[in-house]
């Protein structure tokens, strides 16, 4: 079952956290609906500024859309003059009051997101798939990457029949709850039709605050009170 779970809401509340945070009862619906929007609106619109995840928070009459991406310069503009674009045309999109975070990803060969948006743009350059899902591979762990796993599907390299490859190397533990696992899905849309690109990127673990100060001296009993 492991592998239908995915890795993001398989981790909620352990050592992940929601992309959209905020509680409401009466105006849930029109809330989610207005995220997925915005959502929708920030993609379609920069969809070459390498956009690794979007983040909402809300309180009260307040929205904050924090945007992680690879190219800053791209959404921001000349003196800050996308952002103010992008904020009037997001703005109509919600009646709560809006701002706007750009973060950027510093090492953009080891995020999932942008490893699979990466393939997918190469496969609709006509690379060979094997060509870009290899060279991702090596990138990634030549970066930092603990482990790395790819899976392209569709019919490759123009065949008749579609069919499913996978290259990995390094750990990839998608059941240990503590595994810092990213993960990316993206579409590459060919000649031949729709390939679809999944990513799966290990970084480590990340140990309870507890257990993490119990490692150097495990014989001092004082760290357990802190």
């Amino acid at each position: 079952m492991g592998q239908k779970t995915h890795p993001y809401g398989f981790r909620l509340n352990v050592i992940r956290t929601w992309s959209s945070k905020w509680y409401e009862d009466k105006n849930y619906q029109r809330w989610l609906h207005e995220d997925l929007r915005l959502r929708k609106v920030i993609k379609d619109r920069f969809s070459n500024a390498g956009i690794a995840g979007i983040s909402i928070e809300r309180a009260a009459s307040k929205a904050k859309v924090i945007i992680q991406t690879s190219r800053p310069g791209i959404i921001i503009g000349r003196r800050g003059a996308g952002v103010e674009q992008l904020k009037e045309e997001l703005q109509g999109l919600t009646s709560n009051e809006l701002f706007i975070d750009i973060q950027e990803v510093r090492k953009a060969e080891t995020n999932a997101q942008l490893v699979a948006e990466n393939i997918a743009t190469q496969l609709e350059r006509r690379v060979a798939f094997r060509r870009a899902m290899k060279k991702a591979v090596s990138i990634a762990m030549k970066f930092g990457a603990k482990g790395i796993r790819v899976e392209a599907s569709g019919r490759l390299g123009g065949s008749e029949i579609a069919r499913s490859e996978k290259y990995r190397e390094g750990r990839v533990p998608l059941h240990t709850l503590r595994a810092d696992i990213e993960y990316g899905v993206a579409t590459a849309k060919t000649t031949a039709g729709a390939i679809g690109i999944k990513c799966w990127i290990f970084k480590g673990e990340i140990l309870p605050q507890r257990r993490r100060q119990q490692l150097p001296g495990a014989g001092q009993p004082q760290a357990l009170g802190r």
